[in-house]
């Protein structure tokens, strides 16, 4: 049965627990964008003896459910804050798929644009900088906001390492005020209320883009 009054409690301490979980996804986020493009580049046009390893390394963070990589990481570096790991692995994990987001930009950039720097003998690093990186992030802009949307929805399981995130403090409410119910389901409303209209924005941007 629905309580009005527990509801009331509950949600000051959801929308507490909703700026930890916010906090997370921004920071787990920036460090994916990131650390993915570098990925990316380094896989495309670094040399073959450090982008066959980085390969095969993110090959095998993308096979790992993230829950393991967070109680891993929890026990081998159990000094570092709780959030900020939380964050770097978060990052990490969302680096790998992001790389291949990011390489599939890249390998859309006309051929003939590539071959007039070439004929130019532009730098190599300005290529990259002026040339092929802003045609490339402007074509995967969707997919990123759609990564960034799963990302969110991913930092409840930031509480198996004891991260203050918008759920453990749901289940926190609910365990001392048998209050499951109002507290998940405000929890369940506030990520709606969060993804939903983002998800939207990124469809419009995809739309947009592709005329």
């Amino acid at each position: 049965m629905w309580d009005g009054e527990a509801a009331g409690a509950a949600l000051p301490v959801v929308l507490e627990g909703f700026g930890v979980t916010l906090l997370a996804t921004v920071l787990g986020f920036a460090v994916a964008a990131v650390l993915g493009l570098a990925l990316a580049v380094v896989e495309r046009a670094g040399p073959r003896w450090v982008a066959v390893p980085l390969r095969g390394a993110a090959g095998f963070v993308r096979s790992t459910p993230l829950l393991v990589q967070l109680f891993a990481a929890w026990v081998l570096v159990p000094k570092l804050d709780a959030l900020a790991l939380g964050v770097l692995v978060l990052g990490v994990h969302y680096a790998t798929y992001l790389s291949e987001v990011y390489r599939t930009g890249i390998d859309a950039v006309p051929r003939g644009q590539w071959e007039a720097c070439t004929a130019l003998s532009l730098p190599r690093r300005r290529v990259w900088r002026a040339v092929v990186l802003p045609q490339a992030v402007r074509n995967v802009l969707p997919p990123l906001g759609n990564y960034a949307v799963s990302l969110f929805k991913e930092t409840p399981l930031l509480s198996v390492i004891t991260v203050h995130e918008m759920v453990h403090e749901a289940n926190a409410f609910g365990s001392t005020h048998f209050a499951y119910l109002e507290s998940f389901t405000l929890a369940g409303a506030v990520f709606l209320l969060a993804s939903w209209p983002t998800s939207l924005l990124v469809r419009r941007l995809e739309a947009r883009l592709a005329h």
